[in-house]
């Protein structure tokens, strides 16, 4: 053997190159992200990124079957509600995010079956409606409430002014509702 030289590798048994790239191996055995014999990420993906995963009792409005509940319209109409906040839930919500409130994660207009809910703590099963005058004596919010009992949410209904004007009044029902520890 002659000096500066590399010894070869040994061929490969038959049929071993065609398995290697049906597992996604390069030729050394390294595993190939974007494609076969590639040593880049797929595109769009990065090597660290992981989607994340929900909170516990926060994924999507999934059937059994793996279908959702909520209908696309309904989703659009919900992002539409999120960009057009009234500002008693802007208020609100200022004091319900970020886990602000006890640690009590909340989400914003999100449509839980045929409706849409202000705020909603999945975790407690707790809806918050924010509503104006139109919503007095309402038929549709009573039937409302009553498919959220049906399905085991609670629901607590404050008026725009109350939020506006008693914020703190409004935390105090929720603390008392929650049974937590007085709201500073």
């Amino acid at each position: 053997m002659s000096v500066g030289r590399t010894p070869k590798k040994p061929s490969p048994l038959a049929g071993e190159d065609a398995a290697r790239s049906a597992a996604g191996e390069g030729p050394g055995g390294e595993v190939a992200l974007g494609g076969v014999g590639s040593r880049e990420p797929s595109p769009g993906r990065s090597l660290h990124s992981r989607p994340t995963s929900p909170a516990r009792g926060e994924g999507k409005n999934v059937g059994a079957v793996g279908k959702s509940f909520v209908d696309k319209s309904m989703r659009l109409r919900a992002r539409g509600l999120r960009s057009r906040t009234t500002n008693a839930e802007r208020k609100l919500w200022y004091a319900l995010r970020d886990r602000r409130f006890a640690g009590f994660k909340f989400r914003r207009q999100v449509p839980i079956g045929p409706f849409i809910a202000d705020f909603v703590c999945f975790e407690e099963r707790l809806v918050i409606e924010v509503d104006g005058g139109q919503h007095a004596d309402s038929l549709q919010d009573q039937r409302r409430d009553r498919w959220f009992a049906a399905n085991k949410f609670r629901v607590l209904r404050f008026w725009n002014n109350e939020v506006l004007s008693n914020l703190e009044g409004v935390m105090t029902v929720l603390t008392q509702t929650l049974k937590l520890e007085p709201w500073p």
